[in-house]
């Protein structure tokens, strides 16, 4: 029979993988240094196993009105940095311009509260293991990590004034790192879609704008 120590930590992992993910980023909200944060920081507070949870973390930014200058860049960068991570297998490494980059404390946790409403709406409809092969199997695996490559990327991507420019991808990386966490395939299913209808999104403004300026743009 497992004595009160073994039983006492049996029950802390249950309480723990209990905790659901709008609980797990609340509580890392709250333990950011109370002045300014860097990402380094971040990438501390979330450790080795929680790159997942840190693509999560990164892509509320985009979902909220709450602006943080030069975020787009630095987190699409970041999210690149996991999704190569976990192709690879090695631990997350970030340009060091990027993981000093200093930010306002206060406005982190802004705009991760108010972003917490889109995690908990999708912990409504996401459902563990549905259709998990999309999420388990090698290829898929494969094809996931360099769908979050792709939503790192396209947040990159400099297109000022123009809606959805950053939501769209934000989206797609959202929900692809809740499915892989979840292990729910019909999530990241709609990561695919979402980094998909950005690509034909944003072909469309570049289309539009060789029409409308297409004596004045270098291209076309």
């Amino acid at each position: 029979m497992p004595d009160s120590k073994t039983q006492h930590t049996r029950k802390r992992r249950r309480n723990v993988s209990s905790d659901s993910l709008g609980e797990r980023l609340g509580r890392i909200a709250e333990s950011l240094p109370s002045e300014t944060v860097t990402l380094s920081v971040l990438r501390e507070r979330f450790g080795p196993d929680g790159l997942l949870l840190l693509a999560v973390f990164l892509s509320l930014f985009f979902m909220v009105p709450v602006q943080i200058p030069g975020v787009g860049v630095a987190f699409g960068c970041v999210i690149v940095m996991i999704g190569i991570s976990r192709l690879r297998g090695r631990p997350l490494w970030m340009p060091r311009r990027y993981s000093a980059r200093v930010m306002s404390a206060e406005k982190v946790r802004a705009a991760l509260s108010r972003g917490l409403v889109w995690v908990r709406r999708l912990e409504r409809v996401s459902h563990p293991h549905r259709l998990q092969g999309l999420v388990t199997l090698t290829v898929p695996s494969i094809l996931n990590d360099v769908g979050l490559i792709l939503g790192g990327v396209l947040l990159m991507v400099p297109i000022i004034l123009v809606p959805f420019s950053n939501t769209l991808p934000a989206l797609g990386v959202l929900f692809l790192a809740v499915g892989m966490l979840q292990k729910d395939g019909v999530c990241v299913l709609l990561g695919h879609f979402a980094n998909l209808a950005t690509l034909v999104y944003f072909s469309a403004l570049a289309a539009g704008g060789r029409a409308l300026f297409g004596g004045w743009l270098p291209f076309g």
